[in-house]
């Protein structure tokens, strides 16, 4: 078969449209990801609700994520990218709206899944746009930018937020944010066009509601646990989880019956690549470290080092700054060099700085955490974008949508395990502490310290992890699913 290459350097000025309005519309959605980060405080008092309890705005998010992701492989094949795009805005804007009219918890708790349902299918609509239009050696740059939205949006939400919360209401997060939700809607409801190629395979509905209740019982029991030290858990832990886990298995099983017919709602031939199954299995350890400290680091410089909001908020953004300088960088250094001159120092770094809040105090200076935050934001940087690239670009084009799918799917996942993992464990801590008779500060300075023990081991296992990538030197067959890198590659690989 001949195929016909046309300018395979350069993309069109549509093509552009299409990807820089896309990365605009994510940038804006996966703000919401952390923008609750450093208002959990503030809401505990103006909702009277517990830390294990709010943190569900956060979680809920990455769980809804979670659930919702593994459908758009089959949604963007389906229904195309400007319908989708257009479904994913409508209903951030409509959740951002609700949010900033909430009576109470529970309808911004809702509020806050119908906005994680549009952003689930941002992501790997971005993805899987840009790895249909943008040629092999140009994505590292591109990956680089994708990055920048993936890991600096999460950054500045806790800055926004915290700035907004010092002079107005918590509401004000939303209202910020709705006019501009819809501006990014109508303006890409014109520029947005289809690309890629469309299907009209049947949707699998048995696979969703495994798919729910598998991804949804993890991260709830884990949740749970943090309820259940405070006694506030109606459902003991332990039920979800292994609800969870058998529905889980089932998903997969299922997945692997259907996908040698091509009717999997979730394509698991990806993972016959090596390359991205080891990409993958370091973004989720990555991906749960920094939503983790994302979350505690704020709560422990607003409950123990008592800083106000903004000052609290500030404290990630110029880690954010870094990442947004350097992602792009990165990128044209993988496509040169490859990820192992970039994924190595990364882990390294990404472990420092666990290792670093494992020193916090109660007199701790806030240039302690915004050292140890940069440390952590470079080396996450560093990770990530050559990680991305060089997983997607292991599966063959008609695996795109499924591959992003698997990639936005678990990197979900692991932010909401690793949320709930973190803020579990500081709880499991400060309160035995307090109950032993320790002062409340000290108290969570010991669970801050504990949780990021547990952090620092986790970065132990990354920087073995990452001593094991490589870039497959075999090219992917493009018109086999089932024809990956070959068992052999790795004794051909290059770093």
């Amino acid at each position: 078969m001949t195929v016909e290459h046309t300018e395979p350097h350069r993309l069109s000025r549509s093509d552009l449209t299409v990807i820089g309005t896309l990365l605009v519309a994510s940038f804006v959605v996966i703000l919401n990801e952390t923008v609750m980060s450093v208002a959990i405080p503030v809401l505990q008092d103006s909702l009277g609700v517990l830390p294990s309890v709010g943190q569900w705005l956060t979680t809920a998010f990455m769980l809804t994520m979670a659930v919702v992701i593994p459908l758009t492989g089959y949604l963007i094949q389906r229904f195309g990218t400007r319908a989708m795009f257009v479904a994913a805005m409508t209903l951030f804007t409509l959740g951002t709206v609700i949010a900033a009219v909430a009576p109470g918890f529970g309808v911004l708790l809702a509020a806050r899944v119908i906005q994680a349902l549009g952003t689930a299918i941002m992501l790997p609509l971005l993805m899987t746009t840009v790895m249909t239009l943008v040629p092999e050696e140009r994505r590292g740059v591109m990956m680089g930018n994708i990055s920048v939205v993936i890991s600096v949006a999460p950054a500045l939400g806790p800055t926004l937020s915290g700035f907004i919360l010092d002079h107005f209401s918590w509401r004000a997060i939303f209202y910020v944010v709705a006019p501009i939700a819809a501006a990014t809607l109508v303006i890409g409801a014109s520029a947005i066009r289809d690309v890629g190629e469309r299907s009209t395979a049947p949707m699998d509905v048995v696979s969703i509601p495994l798919a729910i209740f598998g991804f949804g019982g993890l991260v709830y029991g884990l949740a749970g646990i943090g309820e259940a030290v405070e006694g506030d858990s109606a459902v003991p832990p332990w039920i979800p989880l292994v609800v969870g886990a058998i529905a889980l298995a089932a998903f997969v099983g299922r997945q692997i019956v259907l996908q040698r017919t091509d009717r999997a709602l979730l394509d698991l031939r990806v993972f016959k690549s090596r390359a991205f199954t080891l990409s993958v299995i370091v973004m989720l350890a990555g991906m749960a470290t920094m939503m983790g400290t994302f979350i505690v680091v704020p709560y422990f410089a607003q409950k123990v080092l008592e800083l106000d909001a903004f000052r609290t908020g500030l404290i990630t953004l110029p880690g954010g700054i870094v990442m947004g300088v350097a992602s792009p960088l990165i990128g044209r250094i993988y496509d040169v060099r490859g990820p192992r001159p970039l994924v190595i120092p990364g882990t390294v770094l990404i472990a420092s700085g666990a290792w670093i809040l494992t020193t916090v105090s109660v007199d701790s200076s806030i240039w302690l955490l915004l050292a140890a935050n940069l440390v952590l934001c470079l080396g996450l940087a560093a990770t990530f974008t050559p990680l991305m690239t060089l997983g997607l670009s292991s599966v063959p084009p008609q695996l795109y949508s499924y591959g992003s799918a698997v990639v936005g799917t678990l990197q979900q996942v692991a932010g909401a395990v690793g949320t709930a993992l973190f803020i579990t464990v500081m709880t499991v801590v400060a309160t035995d502490r307090a109950t032993s008779g320790v002062a409340v500060p000290q108290a969570i300075t010991d669970g801050v310290r504990t949780v990021f023990m547990v952090a620092g081991g986790l970065g132990v296992v990354l920087i073995i992890l990452g001593l094991l990538v490589r870039r497959p030197a075999t090219t992917v067959d493009p018109q086999s699913p089932d024809r990956l890198d070959d068992p052999d590659d790795d004794k051909l690989a290059v770093g």
